[in-house]
């Protein structure tokens, strides 16, 4: 009896290390986040005799990206709610479905950052806009990756079938599209709604 506990226990062990490291670079993303976040509130009224915020973000734009991230987070949740109960036709679904909203958030940003560039409003011209462009870069760097990390899984699970492996990269997916999510909460309050005071 002790050593069918103590073997389920090291499997225990063994499963739940990979996801206990992925919490901990979780959180040293979240340093880098919070770092990023300190250096745009420094420099957010440093615009060199350019246009704040306010004057260059276009508000209804935002809000349709946010939501479009947002909703992804949602279908991401349901997504793991099907792999959690086996039913990986769902799965599939709700995963292309996060897969295209996010694609969308991603395209959406990548124009705005277009736009701004176009106009002469691009990452050198103000230490606002360096700021912002460092912010939003990173974050959506992290989108880009979610997305290949998405397709990836995706492949995966159409090859291999839903195992509980593929459930665990999942879980590990999941909690980094979260995160991002969270991130940009702060990021559409801290950047784009405090500029409009």
């Amino acid at each position: 009896m002790s050593e069918i506990l103590a073997n389920n226990q090291e499997h225990y062990e063994d499963s739940s290390k990979p996801i206990l490291l992925f919490w901990v670079y979780l959180m040293t993303d979240l340093i880098m986040f919070a770092v990023l976040f300190a250096v745009y509130a420094a420099l957010k009224d440093s615009t060199f005799g350019g246009p704040s915020g306010k004057e260059l973000f276009n508000m209804p734009f935002v809000l349709v990206e946010t939501l479009a991230l947002l909703t992804s987070s949602f279908t991401c949740g349901l997504a793991m709610l099907c792999a959690h109960r086996g039913k990986k036709n769902q799965l599939m679904l709700w995963l292309t479905s996060t897969f295209i909203l996010g694609g969308i958030f991603l395209g959406m940003e990548l124009y705005e950052f277009n736009k701004l560039i176009s106009e002469g409003f691009g990452p050198s011209a103000s230490a606002f806009l360096s700021s912002l462009f460092a912010l939003l870069g990173t974050h959506g760097t992290h989108i880009a990756i979610g997305l290949i990390w998405l397709i990836v899984m995706i492949i995966f699970l159409q090859k291999k079938g839903l195992t509980s492996n593929i459930v665990k990269k999942l879980t590990m997916f999941s909690l980094f599209w979260h995160f991002l999510d969270i991130v940009w909460i702060f990021i559409f309050t801290m950047v784009y709604l405090m500029s409009q005071l």
